[in-house]
């Protein structure tokens, strides 16, 4: 299990939600990049060094400090598509190799490279701007039924990273909640919300919202 790249965005223009810039537009870069705790939302930090958000609303923060996406989940879009898909092309900070990260538990920790260690924390949830930005109408609704969306980890042990590091998982939490479980729950399968009650790891806000939502 491994890295393939590391992939900071660049900013530019976002006509898809009425906002000034995105940083969807994410690149490999060569070289190490510190990682980091970005602290609260609204700020526009991120784990990665040089890389941050421009949704300050919906986005960024230390429960999305880092969005990982599988190669092998590209390659089958590329399948899909019937063209390439360049690492980080869906905005991820990290694409890897090998790494179930659909299958990953909520909590559950990786060691990247020799310092730095992330926990899962929840699935990437499309938007508008995902949608825009692949230029695929009906976007989000394919990606929704995939049930492929990534995770978003938090800063354990902050670092650098690079291109080929190691990714080796260091604790496992004592649930059977996954990134896909959470996303399937939170969006076409309603009767998976309370199996989310065991994900003690899972954002505060996704928690009040599964509260919400099992107890009405």
């Amino acid at each position: 299990m491994k890295l393939l790249s590391v992939n900071i965005g660049r900013p530019r223009p976002n006509p898809w939600k009425g906002l000034r810039l995105t940083g969807i537009d994410k690149r490999p870069v060569d070289g190490p990049v510190a990682v980091t705790v970005p602290g609260s939302e609204g700020t526009g930090a991120v784990g990665l060094v040089g890389d941050r958000v421009y949704d300050v609303k919906h986005h960024g923060g230390s429960d999305q400090a880092v969005y990982a996406y599988a190669r092998e989940d590209l390659d089958a879009w590329e399948a899909e598509f019937g063209g390439p898909l360049a690492n980080g092309v869906f905005g991820e900070n990290l694409t890897t190799l090998g790494v179930d990260v659909n299958g990953a538990l909520i909590g559950e920790r990786w060691r990247v490279g020799p310092d730095v260690v992330l926990e899962v924390s929840c699935p990437r949830v499309p938007c508008a701007t995902f949608q825009g930005w692949l230029e695929r109408a009906g976007w989000i609704k394919r990606f929704t039924r995939a049930a492929r969306p990534g995770a978003y980890l938090r800063v354990v042990e902050t670092g650098e990273i690079r291109a080929t590091d190691a990714v080796g998982i260091v604790h496992r939490p004592d649930h059977d909640v996954t990134v896909a479980v959470v996303f399937r729950a939170m969006t076409l399968e309603p009767e998976l919300l309370p199996r989310l009650h065991a994900a003690d790891a899972l954002p505060e806000e996704i928690k009040e919202q599964v509260r919400r939502r099992t107890t009405a």
